[in-house]
């Protein structure tokens, strides 16, 4: 005799259901609405099919900004990841000292992003900023609001200001759940700081480092706040990342069908390389 089945606990789903309705399922279906239809105004909408999705892809604004999106995200992960692996490695592992470690890391990541970003504003400029008015005064010439290549050295020193401590964290727990019996074992046969790294601690380091490249990924790939506030996507459009020109393109312009068709792109673009990403890696992982 079959158990029967109790189907109350789906009501105390259904409120988290609706919730996720409202919040997400409804403005995504309006924003497929607004990406196949064209308007005159005056609320008069005409079917437009796939003309705003040609329009982006073919759109060389969009491609420019994809470019500087990739290079910055590969920037970011091929710094904050070895540098929080290494950041990781160093650390007390018990202790006051340990403890205290671990809040000084954790702190980065307790501000806003919009105050991350006012905080480098000022402390970029050369006029009241102390880096900026420190590189002035070394001779360098140092300006992020009109020398592009600054304007990219600044948002890059402040996102790895901000999100290695990230990295750093999650592979301290890994490092942490590693049993001292594998370092005892490592010291009878005794194996080289480097074998330690390559055959104990990076192993069991795969799953938080998956992790971790998949969060600073999908983080960088989106940043907005952050460089909006520092840079406004300038001197010209040299740090104008998707996000900023999406933005752009639907309030600045009011464009919102292609914002739209835009939006949608962004978000598949998004989700097919963090699908890449996790494939390859967890592939790797299964490699004996």
């Amino acid at each position: 005799m079959e158990k029967p089945v109790n189907n109350r606990a789906w009501f105390l789903v259904l409120p988290v259901l609706v919730l996720v309705a409202f919040s997400a399922v409804i403005p995504l279906m309006t924003v497929v609405n607004y990406s196949v239809q064209d308007t005159f105004g005056n609320n008069e909408f005409f079917w437009n099919g796939i003309g705003w999705f040609k329009d982006v892809l073919e759109s060389d604004r969009v491609h420019a900004a994809l470019g500087r999106q990739l290079l910055f995200s590969g920037i970011i992960l091929a710094i904050e990841i070895p540098l929080g692996i290494f950041i990781a490695l160093n650390m007390p592992k018990r202790g006051f000292w340990a403890s205290l470690c671990l809040v000084l890391m954790a702190l980065p990541l307790l501000i806003p992003w919009n105050v991350v970003g006012t905080i480098w504003q000022v402390f970029g400029r050369v006029d009241i900023g102390l880096l900026g008015h420190t590189l002035a005064a070394l001779g360098f010439d140092y300006n992020y609001v009109n020398d592009p290549i600054d304007a990219w050295a600044t948002i890059i020193v402040m996102d790895v200001w901000h999100w290695t401590s990230l990295v750093a964290l999650l592979c301290y727990a890994g490092l942490q759940s590693i049993p001292d019996a594998y370092y005892q074992a490592a010291r009878i046969d005794q194996a080289s700081r480097w074998g330690v790294f390559r055959f104990i601690e990076l192993p069991k380091m795969s799953g938080v480092l998956l992790i971790a490249v998949l969060l600073r990924f999908m983080d960088s790939f989106m940043i907005y706040t952050e460089p909006f506030v520092v840079t406004g996507g300038g001197p010209g459009n040299a740090t104008t990342f998707l996000s900023i020109d999406l933005v752009k393109m639907a309030i600045g312009q009011f464009d919102l069908g292609p914002a739209a068709a835009f939006s949608l792109i962004y978000f598949l673009v998004i989700l097919l390389i963090s699908w890449v990403f996790y494939t390859v890696m967890t592939a790797q992982r299964e490699v004996p």
